[in-house]
């Protein structure tokens, strides 16, 4: 850690930053970002695409303009919808730069990385251009975040092994998921010597959010759900900083208080973790972790992920709420499930790789009939 700066392993994502009627709630994230920073914590995680572009200018609103430079660490990233060829790249990395306030990023990561995008990035020259803009030192060190197998991200850093970091998805729920491949991407980074940037520590909610029969499990360890998904997040040695994204001070001041030590699991946690895992196995809940990605594309305006959530609770809890919010709330003035054309768009954005039109189909065989 003391090579790239960061003080300790808790990061603050800032994709789901507290809302006030469709606006960043700027005066309780400044109180977040304080009490972030005077626990002695450091890193700050953005992108572009995040919050529709609000979260950077809300980093910039509550933080680079807030504190001096040197106090905190910045990551932003390249994303592949935001050029089509090497000449929109710099332009593109100027804008970031001015939305948040800074001369330079900490971190630029290589986004969302898989092997369709790779070759984009590769035909417009995208880590190349990021190469140089460290040596103009408007970034301090070039990564990638992943979603993809592990021979993918194998191929990429053998084809740049100039990549000082690797942002993974990294959780107990996806330690042996044959799609996202935690536990085998892991595996990849230390053969190539590179730290690892957690996301998608509590798979996103997931984890924090269990069934009764697993919250039993959990209970035995003293540790909130969320606490033991963090803590398993953190405990390998390669685990340069576990992103949380914290929507409340609430979540912050949790947060703060438990990472402040990080080390190996116990034999409880661990018993705990295998406990909850095979729960969670036997529930096949939909794995959507709320990205949003599949969201911004969809021309029927299907909020998919929402879909999901009240699917999964009426699936787990078997009440009246589920369809409460389906009817009145996620579809009210949107798309239903059983609106989707299946295009398709969804899927190929998808860093779980989920079958969403076959997943909406069984949502809309919920809650439409």
């Amino acid at each position: 850690m003391e090579r790239f700066g960061v003080s300790k392993k808790l990061g603050f994502g800032c994709m789901r930053l507290p809302m006030k009627e469709g606006e960043v709630d700027t005066a309780q994230f400044c109180r977040m970002v304080d009490r972030f920073l005077d626990a002695g914590y450091n890193y700050f995680d953005t992108a572009h695409g995040y919050l529709d572009g609000k979260s950077e200018l809300a980093l910039a609103a509550c933080l680079s303009s807030r504190y001096p430079r040197e106090r905190y660490l910045l990551t932003d990233k390249l994303t592949g919808q935001y050029f089509k060829e090497e000449a929109d790249i710099r332009p593109f990395f100027e804008s970031q730069l001015a939305a948040c306030g800074v001369s330079y990023f900490d971190f630029y990561l290589m986004h969302a990385q898989n092997r369709d995008s790779f070759l984009h990035f590769k035909a417009c020259r995208a880590y190349e251009t990021a190469f140089a803009l460290k040596k103009e030192g408007k970034i301090r060190h070039v990564g990638l975040s992943f979603h993809d197998s592990a021979d993918t991200l194998e191929r990429i850093l053998r084809e740049y092994p100039q990549i000082e970091v690797v942002q993974i998805q990294y959780n107990y729920a996806d330690y042996e998921n044959p799609v996202v491949e935690s536990r085998r991407c892991l595996e990849v980074c230390r053969r190539y010597g590179k730290p690892v940037i957690v996301m998608e520590p509590v798979k996103g909610g997931l984890l924090a959010d269990l069934p009764e029969k697993a919250v039993e499990a959990v209970r035995k360890t003293g540790l909130t759900p969320a606490a033991l998904a963090l803590r398993f997040a953190a405990a390998p040695e390669e685990m340069l900083v576990v992103l949380s994204g914290m929507s409340t001070l609430e979540q912050t001041e949790e947060n703060v208080a438990l990472m402040q030590e990080t080390g190996p699991l116990t034999e409880a946690e661990k018993q705990a973790v295998a406990e909850v895992t095979a729960v969670l196995t036997g529930e096949n809940a939909v794995a959507c972790t709320a990205c949003r990605y599949c969201v911004e594309g969809c021309p029927m305006d299907i909020s998919i992920p929402d879909l999901f959530t009240c699917y999964n609770a009426k699936r787990r809890y078997k009440g009246w709420n589920a369809d409460f919010y389906y009817r009145s709330i996620y579809t009210k003035d949107r798309g239903k499930a059983s609106d989707c054309i299946r295009c398709g768009r969804c899927e190929g954005v998808c860093p779980q790789h989920l079958p969403i039109r076959d997943l909406l189909a069984d949502v809309a065989a919920a809650f439409e009939k």
